[in-house]
């Protein structure tokens, strides 16, 4: 039995007459031999209606609730899904996470998977039916609803595809992974290939069509991911390793931009590493992630320390930051661009960094924050510079 999973995102899920084309491709590729599971996110802007609806109760809503609440959206498009398929003529269940015990571990609306039941799924399949699945959910270890995240039925696809041992194709409503946004510069080139690495950091970077953690799975296990337009012909990109003997002559694969990320800066501290370690400590415990961090030099024994984290944990971190600074010293940037280039090829070639702050300079786009891997340069810009930055650095490496 020859096992296909694919993932279907809200936009391909969007109304019945989307739901009805998805059922259409599910059952030819059924006809064709394939055992078939589909893995469906909440219809439409279904999800950020629903937390529009919590945040009218509480800007900062119980978190167990609202994960519960959350949840109801891929519960509605999977069983309707199912419900198409058999007035089409075709055999199909749906199954939430409780139903196949999907466990979870870690915090309310960031769980991570730790393991699943894929018997119901064979049995299902044996049975010739087609499998639907709710997306991004789990069940924690005291059988709460928890969800994954934004964009969590990708790692549910893969999830399900490492344990069934079957490939896994991701539909969305973009037709493959491009060097740079095509919202953003017009130019952008479509990549028929692209390495698990690259992927993985262009998507952690603000890349939006995929979830980083669904590439690390994928990785891991070493299951090759398509990524395609919904109920389209026209051919996507296969994220897999690949081989590097031919990067030196393209050393950047592409840019990625993220506008959700807002820094703070705590102003004349104590230059104590004791002191650094507790408020980082207090901050890792709540599973706010610190990205980027700079420091000034110490001056009379104090200092600036500035680093971003995402914009929706600001509450929740500044409370935490007000209990060690005073509230005078401590500032925020609101309108900053997570700016990155991403290529295998920096591995072996020189330079790079040095090209990419020239241009900068020489169009007085200033930066701010750095941080770099053997494969990445990210630095924090003027979210006002963005487009122009785009630009430019899309051609300096012939994006």
């Amino acid at each position: 039995m020859q096992i296909i999973v694919q993932k279907y995102g809200g936009s391909s899920v969007e109304n019945i007459e989307k739901i009805k084309n998805v059922a259409r491709t599910l059952i030819k590729r059924k006809n064709e031999g394939y055992a078939m599971v589909a893995v469906v996110s909440a219809m439409g802007d279904t999800t950020d209606d629903l937390i529009s609806l919590a945040k009218e109760i509480s800007d900062t809503p119980d978190r167990r609730e609202l994960d519960a609440l959350l949840s109801t959206g891929e519960m509605i498009s999977s069983s309707l899904l199912a419900m198409t398929l058999v007035n089409m003529g075709y055999e199909a269940v749906s199954y939430t996470a409780y139903q196949l015990g999907i466990k979870t571990l870690g915090d309310y609306g960031k769980s991570l998977i730790k393991d699943l039941d894929d018997r119901k799924i064979f049995n299902s399949l044996s049975e010739g039916k087609i499998v639907i699945i709710a997306g991004f959910q789990g069940i924690n270890e005291i059988g709460d609803i928890t969800t994954l995240g934004r964009g969590g039925s990708d790692t549910t696809a893969v999830a399900i595809a490492v344990k069934l041992k079957a490939s896994c194709e991701i539909y969305t409503d973009v037709d493959g992974i491009y060097d740079v946004d095509p919202r953003l510069y017009k130019e952008a080139k479509k990549l028929d290939i692209i390495d698990y690495e690259e992927m993985l950091e262009m998507a952690s970077l603000g890349a939006q069509v995929m979830h980083s953690r669904s590439i690390e799975l994928a990785e891991k296990y070493n299951i090759p991911l398509y990524v395609g337009l919904s109920n389209s012909y026209i051919r996507g990109t296969i994220i897999k390793e690949r081989n590097s003997m031919n990067m030196e002559s393209k050393p950047v694969t592409g840019i990625a931009t993220s506008d959700e990320d807002i820094a703070i800066t705590l102003k004349n501290i104590e230059n104590d590493i004791n002191f650094l370690s507790d408020i980082f400590g207090s901050i890792g415990n709540k599973k706010i992630n610190i990205d980027m961090i700079s420091q000034t030099a110490p001056l009379n024994g104090k200092v600036n320390i500035s680093f971003t984290i995402p914009e929706y944990d600001l509450n929740e971190c500044l409370n935490i930051v007000s209990e060690y600074v005073d509230k005078d010293n401590i500032s925020l940037d609101k309108y900053i661009t997570k700016f990155s280039i991403v290529g295998i090829g920096m591995k072996s070639t020189s330079g790079v960094a040095a090209r990419m702050f020239k241009v900068f300079k020489e169009n007085s786009i200033s930066v701010k924050m750095i941080t770099t891997s053997e494969i990445r340069i990210t630095c924090t810009i003027r979210t006002a510079d963005k487009k122009k930055a785009i630009e430019l650095i899309a051609q300096e490496f012939n994006l």
